[in-house]
């Protein structure tokens, strides 16, 4: 499975999503299990957004502009 994370395409790999989806889920439980009030409820947006992408109900938001560019920061 490739991932890619900086790179912009037109159209989002349904694999893709689907992984993101999935890893957000566990994100979500790790939170949920720390007391991260606010940051399940952040993940739980973006759980629900990579969803709506996943089933066709939102397009993907991966335009190509320059004011949301990712930080580049290591995890």
């Amino acid at each position: 499975m490739s991932i890619q994370i900086y790179g912009l395409r037109e159209e989002p790999s349904a694999e893709n999503v689907a992984y993101i989806r999935q890893m957000l889920g566990e994100l979500r439980q790790v939170a949920f299990g720390e007391g991260a009030d606010m940051l399940c409820y952040l993940i739980e947006m973006a759980y629900v957004e990579a969803g709506d992408i996943q089933s066709g109900r939102r397009p993907c938001s991966s335009g190509k502009r320059d004011g949301n560019k990712p930080a580049g920061m290591t995890v």
